[in-house]
């Protein structure tokens, strides 16, 4: 389906043209459940794997919790097909039971967990983009991006450790049929749930940590927004500088390009590890489609015809994907070659 993102409320610019030149445009992607093929850009289908080429796997040590149990990826699979029958069966009919025998059977199990695993881990893929269908820049010989990652903590990495992979989708004449998996992850919720594409191009301004001073101060200042009907923002009457973070600076959600998003701390460096050119946005992945303060960002279309939340989720998280407790994983490539090492951020 297409998804439209309704315009912002009111042109930033016109109020504060040293704006105007600092627009970027971004990509928001709009994931939604499908059942995605090896040619389809994707969040955790399957990938245009060429079968020549070896899996990639994880061999740093990962981060043990002793009070957290690991699951299989199939567990996850089928605690979350118990869960969504649970819902529509309830949906259907309030007075059926909440559980079944062999629901609670199946949770029984789960809730027990798998052995802890110290080899190499298998990593699962996370994304696939094809130039085609979503506008970033690639290497000249690359038209496909593939993302994956180890679903376990690493030190000092309380998140994922992804992998990037480029080629051409023309080069690869045989698809790897079955990738290994891993035998089990640390969190549910590193395990994507496959989901299809609705690419948009959007204009994203700077977060205003990464604005001067000076025009900082004047977008916090309310004499400045005097011109504007108090109609398009009465939500942030008394607070502009919210106004502005949550709905005319940066696109939330799954996004390419644009600006980084900032929210837990200043701005950090992100020159290049190789060759020290600042990294640039090249995938957000979110735990969320939107929040509480960036209700303007929902599509139109979830306005209209709003789908169940998946899975008892809020906020359209609709890739069952949780980053560090409801933030985003954003991903920065570097402009002098997408080959070099890129940056993770978590904000």
């Amino acid at each position: 389906m297409s998804l439209t993102t309704p315009p912002r409320p009111f042109d930033i610019t016109s109020l504060f043209p040293q704006l105007a030149p600092l627009a970027r445009t971004a990509t928001r992607l709009h994931p939604r459940p499908g059942s995605p093929t090896v040619h389809d850009s994707s969040v955790g289908g399957p990938l245009l794997w060429p079968a020549g080429e070896p899996w990639p796997y994880c061999d740093e040590p990962h981060d043990r919790h002793a009070s957290q149990a690991v699951h299989s990826p199939d567990d996850v699979r089928l605690l979350r097909r118990d869960l969504a029958a649970a819902e529509e069966r309830l949906r259907l009919d309030p007075e059926a039971p909440e559980v079944t025998p062999e629901e609670r059977e199946n949770w029984e199990r789960i809730k027990v967990g798998r052995a802890w695993f110290d080899g190499p881990i298998p990593l699962l893929p996370v994304a696939q983009l094809y130039a085609r269908d979503v506008p970033f820049t690639c290497p000249p010989d690359a038209d496909l991006l593939q993302v994956l990652w180890c679903p376990f903590d690493h030190a000092e990495r309380a998140h994922p450790t992804t992998a990037l992979f480029w080629r051409s989708f023309a080069a690869v004449a045989d698809v790897l049929d079955a990738p290994p998996e891993p035998p089990v992850i640390q969190s549910q919720w590193y395990l994507p749930e496959p989901c299809l594409f609705s690419p948009e191009q959007v204009t994203d301004f700077p977060h205003p940590s990464e604005l001067p001073e000076e025009l900082r101060a004047q977008l916090e200042d309310m004499s400045r927004w005097e011109s504007v009907d108090p109609a398009l923002y009465s939500s942030y009457a008394y607070d502009p500088g919210e106004l502005y973070l949550n709905n005319l600076s940066t696109a939330p959600g799954w996004k390419t390009g644009g600006w980084t998003g900032w929210g837990l701390g200043d701005p950090v460096d992100r020159s290049c590890p190789e060759c020290g050119t600042e990294e640039v946005p090249l995938l957000t992945i979110a735990s969320s489609e939107w929040d509480g303060g960036s209700g303007t960002w929902i599509a139109e279309e979830d306005r209209t015809t709003p789908a169940a939340p998946p899975l008892g989720t809020r906020d359209g998280n609709f890739t069952l994907i949780d980053i560090a407790g409801g933030y985003t994983l954003q991903l920065h490539a570097c402009p002098v070659s997408p080959h070099h090492p890129h940056i993770e951020l978590v904000q």
